[in-house]
């Protein structure tokens, strides 16, 4: 299918073919007929992924203080390979558009199969021949509309939202200060409101549109507008001004403010300079509020991706119920759009769309829309050929996911690696398989993980989706015949682990979960020095940071932070001992379950506590292993030096940057899969990692050591 894609390093803007999008539980797929370009929000992305990196980094500083950040805490090249990563990632562009839904996901009850719908929502309502949506930022369409009225219908949401904050009401007077697409459409909505409207501008003509759409004013910005609004209210100010100008600089918070009347509030929708002069809002009193987007629920995963609403006697107008209310208008000819339509362009052409709203043709435009071919095939491959694989290869890997982690170290590596050729690649978004299979060299690239299981010339898979779908993907892939690494955890709850189990020791796939700590060199030369010096006491202090609630890591998809990372540690309890854990007992602090210590008793007699907390300042290095017997001690400070004390004797390994041993990791499992041999951690010692895991949450809910069985 068709997709408009832009290159966030090198501001490339292409329409590319790229795999058919998957319908996915709680959404429904979407053929798209038309989509709406936001001359505002796409014209400053744009114009972002095309600046220098220098210009970005001026543009972005919090993301440049996120990098130095990394760099102190991870070093240089870690921090080179997650930047470059980024950097490389396609940007999908478009959020407004409007279709006919082709497929309904399990867990979505409001739509079938053949229904007209206007679509919400960045990455998802995409200019693209089709998309996912999720159910909460889908609306039906009125009969009485077409599809490009309702390819308007996120930024009707957004201007309808400004007008709430805005507490506009009947009579009312109510300035709007910029009249490009969204000031339009805020116009119209608020005549609807039995308001009446001043709109302002910088521009005769769009003062004029204005005016024709309903506004009982206008006056350009060169003009008296002070004086104007004083006629239009009687020598009293505007109630609210609604700002939907974008600027850079202060002029429209500061016009705002000098044109409304005591206590009056200021609804900033567009993006604006905002230095507020303190006396003008301070001596009116007035209430400066930020209207977020198109209302309550936007930026809530809970709401947007989850599918769980508010209801409605708590929160009457959230970003869907709004998006219906801004259709409800249009079918009842309260909003006008044909007159803000001056551009209807084929997506094949949509390149040319960007220039327009770049100014590069230095041509006026409004409302651009990009069309879509109606009579394509509804049956569109989920599979893009890229190049010629290499049936020879002894390794033929296909790679299942690919996020930040598995596109800044897990990729990188591979694609040196030899021996293995890299077949197909397949995630959940079809810019991202074509930008990743054509980066690393893949042979093809898809949306559906499966047509990589059902490929004989593939016989090994790389799994690094979200946790959730681990132990299930691992399933089918051993089912399939395939030798399989998966990135932790192996499973996120004991019915995914005995799937597995059970999969696992009725099949020949072989599995490994990438437990990469124990591959350090550091990590060997510990346990080398510690050799014959059971029972040991070990403690690992964790300085693991906040990661916050909404996180998909700490919901369903994640399964925690025990079971996602907390894995890593008692994987390495194990390496450093040789032993199996027998008991656990865990407690968290008051702040809950991402800071707790947990001790665990190991068959040798060693006993272990890994303290991870996520209270502390993210500066401070993240690990240390501190461990104990026979008169030795070892201590790892942040995988970057070891420390080892014998008969009055320190001796000290350091490693220039860090080494966590993805490297070697990576090696052991390839070897082990060209010679056919045991895969480099044991099978049973996976199991009872997972199992701890699962162990340590059961601890944390009853207070009680828990025994580890398998």
């Amino acid at each position: 299918m068709k997709q408009v894609i832009q290159n966030f390093r090198s501001g490339e803007l292409k329409v590319d073919e790229v795999p058919e999008t998957i319908c996915k539980r709680g959404g429904i797929l979407v053929t798209n007929v038309a989509s709406l370009i936001s001359a505002g929000t796409e014209k400053m992305a744009v114009g972002l992924a095309q600046k220098s990196l220098v210009g970005k980094a001026r543009e972005r500083p919090d993301l440049v203080r996120q990098v130095l950040n990394k760099l102190k805490r991870d070093g240089l090249m870690n921090t080179i390979q997650t930047v470059k990563a980024r950097l490389d990632s396609p940007l999908a562009l478009g959020y407004s558009c409007a279709g006919v839904v082709r497929e309904v996901g399990t867990g979505v009850e409001e739509f079938r199969v053949g229904d007209r719908v206007a679509c919400a929502g960045m990455n998802y309502a995409s200019h693209a021949e089709s998309v996912f949506i999720p159910k909460n930022l889908a609306v039906r369409m009125p009969q009485e509309i077409g599809f490009d009225e309702a390819a308007f219908v996120t930024l009707g949401a957004i201007a309808l939202q400004g007008v709430r904050t805005a507490e506009a009401a009947l009579g009312h007077n109510v300035a709007v200060i910029g009249q490009g697409l969204l000031g339009l459409l805020t116009v119209q909505i608020l005549k609807a409101a039995g308001c009446r409207v001043i709109g302002i501008d910088l521009d005769t003509a769009k003062c004029d549109l204005a005016r024709s759409l309903g506004a009982d004013m206008t006056v350009l910005r060169s003009d008296d507008v002070e004086g104007a609004v004083t006629r239009f209210t009687d020598g009293y100010g505007v109630d609210s001004v609604i700002i939907t100008a974008a600027a850079e600089t202060n002029d429209p918070i500061e016009l705002a403010g000098l044109i409304a009347r005591d206590r009056a509030i200021v609804s900033m929708v567009g993006a604006v300079g905002m230095d507020i002069p303190r006396k003008i809002y301070y001596e009116k009193e007035l209430q400066l509020r930020l209207s977020r987007s198109y209302g309550p629920g936007r930026y809530d995963p809970t709401y947007e991706e989850g599918g769980v609403d508010y209801p409605i006697g708590y929160v009457r107008w959230t970003e869907r119920r709004n998006m219906q209310e801004f259709l409800r208008l249009v079918a009842g000819k309260s909003v006008r759009l044909e007159p803000l339509i001056t551009h209807r362009i084929p997506i094949a052409e949509a390149a040319g769309a960007y220039d327009i709203i770049t100014g590069r043709t230095k041509e006026s435009y409004l409302g651009v829309l990009l069309q879509y071919d109606q009579s394509r095939s509804q049956t569109e491959s989920r599979v893009v050929s890229l190049k010629q694989g290499n049936p020879q290869a002894e390794v033929r890997l296909g790679v299942i996911g690919a996020g930040n982690f598995a596109k800044s170290v897990l990729l990188p590596r591979l694609a040196k690696l030899s021996g293995v050729s890299l077949a197909g690649i397949a995630t959940a978004t079809g810019r991202n398989a074509k930008s990743i299979g054509e980066q690393y060299g893949f042979g093809f690239c898809s949306t559906d993980y499966r047509e990589l299981l059902a490929r004989e010339e593939i016989n090994t898979v790389l799994i690094a989706t979200r946790h959730d779908t681990h132990s299930r993907i691992v399933t089918e892939a051993i089912k399939a015949g395939k030798t399989v690494f998966v990135e932790k955890p192996l499973a996120i709850n004991a019915e995914g682990l005995r799937e597995v189990a059970e999969a696992a020791t009725q099949s020949q796939g072989r599995v490994m979960v990438g437990f990469n700590r124990r591959f350090s060199s550091l990590a060997t030369e510990m346990k080398t020095f510690l050799m014959d010096a059971a029972p040991l006491a070990i403690g690992y202090r964790v300085n693991a940071g906040e990661i916050p609630k909404e996180s998909w890591i700490q919901g369903d998809e994640g399964g925690g932070r025990i079971v996602g990372e907390v894995c890593h540690f008692v994987d390495f309890i194990q390496f450093l001992t040789g032993a199996d854990p027998v008991d656990v007992f865990a407690c968290s602090n008051s702040s809950g379950n991402d800071t707790v210590s947990i001790v665990i008793r190991l068959s040798d007699g060693s006993v272990a506590s890994i303290n991870y907390f996520s209270t502390g300042d993210r500066s401070y290095p993240k690990e240390r292993i501190e461990a104990y017997g026979a008169g030795r001690v070892a201590v790892i400070d942040d995988f970057r030096t070891l420390e080892m004390w014998r008969d009055g004797k320190r001796k000290v390994s350091k490693r220039l940057s860090q080494d966590k041993g993805f490297d070697e990791e990576l090696r052991a499992f390839i070897e082990a899969v060209k010679s056919g041999g045991e895969m480099p951690i044991a099978w049973r010692s996976l199991l009872l990692t997972t199992l701890t895991t699962l162990r340590i949450e059961d601890s944390l809910a009853n207070g009680k050591p828990e025994k580890i069985q398998p």
